[in-house]
């Protein structure tokens, strides 16, 4: 299952760290809950194989309940490669893969 869209990065102040999201559109967060229904790992982690501009990377995305929608972690290294800041909205493909 691939998913393409933009959406804006934003951030989340946990503890004393930042992390930077985007969050994946609901309607295709409820059809990857449902294909990975029994495959989720721990924190209902799924994987998958995201690209941003010139940067692609394997990681996990993640159900946030307060957004209704599984969210995926941008790393500093692709912010900064493809000159992106949180409220920036950009374009994300996003491969799940599963087993």
């Amino acid at each position: 299952m691939i998913i393409e869209f933009e959406a804006p990065l934003w951030e989340w102040d946990a503890r004393q760290e930042s992390w930077t999201f985007v969050s994946l559109p609901e309607d295709a967060s409820d059809d990857i809950k449902h294909l990975t229904a029994g495959l989720r790992r721990g924190f209902g982690a799924v994987k998958v194989r995201a690209v941003i501009g010139r940067s692609e990377w394997s990681t996990s995305i993640f159900p946030d309940g307060k957004r209704g929608a599984y969210v995926l972690p941008v790393k500093r290294a692709v912010r900064e490669r493809n000159g992106l800041a949180p409220g920036d909205v950009t374009a994300v493909t996003v491969e799940v893969l599963t087993p």
